[in-house]
């Protein structure tokens, strides 16, 4: 295991410092990968065979993220109930309402694109997570709103859940800097493979 970095302010500058270096990077990325997102859906299915009904998060892309759509659709067609995150107000856990193919999508927060408010909110026991950086002991690096860190917290308390940190290959880095209550992510997908995390 890494360790974690117990300092708030150490912990805050490592992790300011590795967005904006991954943010840039991930542009180019997102440039040079024209197929990743077929390639993305092909190892995610190799991976994992969710059951029929299993309740599935997702999230729709924003800028340069690798497009987890084919992914989502593939699992809806195989039975898998479909949901996307909602973002609430203040710093909440995320809501996760169910969400078909074909069924349009309202603004939220951030520049997010959400189920509507009448969806139905579901429990996902699987979540396919965006990210910005991961290392191979499951640690990622998000956005510093830490909210899927609360909603994993909040999921685990009372169910199995597993967490699948969604990326481009070389958004692989040696160590992402994480604190106690980071949570941990159970694999990584990427166009290249998938990566189970070691329990």
């Amino acid at each position: 295991m890494i360790d974690p970095i117990f300092d708030p302010e150490e912990l805050s500058r490592a992790k300011a410092e590795l967005r904006t270096r991954m943010s840039r990077d991930r542009e180019v990325m997102a440039e040079e990968a024209a197929d990743a997102a077929h390639r993305l859906s092909v190892n995610l299915s190799a991976a994992l065979a969710p059951s029929s009904g299993t309740v599935v998060s997702g999230y729709w892309p924003m800028r340069d993220e690798i497009d987890p759509r084919p992914c989502l659709h593939t699992l809806w067609t195989g039975g898998c109930r479909i949901a996307l995150p909602v973002v609430p107000d203040g710093k909440q856990a995320l809501v996760f309402r169910e969400w078909e193919p074909d069924e349009e999508l309202v603004p939220g927060p951030y520049g997010t694109s959400e189920p509507a408010p009448e969806a139905e909110i579901v429990y996902p026991s699987l979540l396919l997570v965006p990210l910005l950086a991961f290392d191979r002991r499951g640690r990622r690096l998000g956005y510093g709103g830490g909210y899927y860190d609360r909603t994993l917290a909040a999921l685990r308390e009372w169910q199995t859940v597993q967490a699948i940190g969604v990326a481009f290959a070389a958004q692989e880095i040696d160590a992402v800097p994480a604190g106690p209550h980071d949570a941990l992510l159970n694999g990584i997908v990427t166009e290249a493979g998938f990566i189970e995390v070691a329990e």
